[in-house]
């Protein structure tokens, strides 16, 4: 069972499901800032409109986007309540961010503005839940608005290639890596994190699959021009992270990328 939330400010995603407490909205929609995404499957209908009145009750109704699945999964004890203790003011402070629940697994994404803030928030959903419950504290303290920049502009308009359907780099993926490469020493950043995207074609579970692959293909990329692997880390994000709508061939161009995210 998996829940899971996603946004430009904030997403989640996981196990779990409710329909009528937040608009239907196709998966061809782009999320807009202060946008939340809610995906993945949940047990029964009580708990999805539970989920979704708590996530309109934090972010504002009619800024919550529903894509939960109900029925074919079952909860860990007293699930329901654990998530919804998650869903709290905490969250707010993250950007760009994702929390992702697997059963009594727990992974947290995102951008923060400092340490104390990046402890604190996994701290508060930690005394939320009982000891069963693990959480992978993912959250990066975000970089210098130049030195993201630097990145950005780098890729900006540019895409770093593979082969169709597959993690294999391109020669143009290449050289593109090529460039990003003699950019990272000069970020100061301790971590740096490489994002897998795809677009809405095929099962999500396949994309989510190549997402990761892909993004651990540029982790291995880098490595060989001399980068240390601990300085990142490679999350694969599939189709839930559109920069464009899914319904054109230039919006799914768009959506397949990878992106450079410089923190601590």
């Amino acid at each position: 069972m998996r829940l899971v939330f996603l946004a430009t400010a904030f997403a989640l995603s996981g196990a779990c499901a409710a329909q009528d407490a937040a608009t239907v909205v196709p998966a061809n929609v782009v999320p807009q800032p202060g946008q939340v995404v809610a995906s993945g499957a949940v047990p029964d209908q009580a708990t999805k409109a539970d989920v979704l009145a708590r996530l309109q009750q934090l972010y504002g109704v009619g800024n919550v986007i529903d894509r939960i699945d109900v029925g074919g999964v079952v909860a860990p004890p007293n699930w329901s309540t654990h998530v919804g203790k998650m869903i709290s003011p905490p969250l707010k402070q993250i950007n760009r961010g994702q929390l992702d629940i697997d059963g009594t697994q727990i992974s947290l994404r995102g951008e923060v503005q400092n340490e104390a803030s990046r402890q604190q928030i996994a701290s508060s959903l930690a005394t939320a839940l009982n000891p069963t419950y693990k959480i992978v504290n993912g959250l990066r303290v975000a970089a210098a608005k130049d030195e993201q920049g630097m990145l950005d502009n780098l890729l900006a308009n540019r895409t770093v290639e593979f082969e169709t359907g597959s993690a294999t780099l391109t020669p143009r993926g290449r050289e593109l890596l090529d460039e990003v490469a003699n950019v990272l020493p000069r970020i100061r950043a301790d971590k740096v994190q490489i994002i897998g995207h795809t677009d809405s074609s095929g099962s999500r579970a396949t994309n989510l699959a190549l997402s990761q692959a892909r993004a651990d293909a540029v982790k291995a990329y880098m490595v060989e021009k001399g980068l240390p692997a601990g300085r990142f880390d490679a999350v694969g994000v599939g189709p839930d992270q559109p920069l464009m709508t899914n319904a054109t061939a230039e919006g799914r161009a768009k959506n397949r990328r990878i992106e450079f995210r410089a923190g601590s």
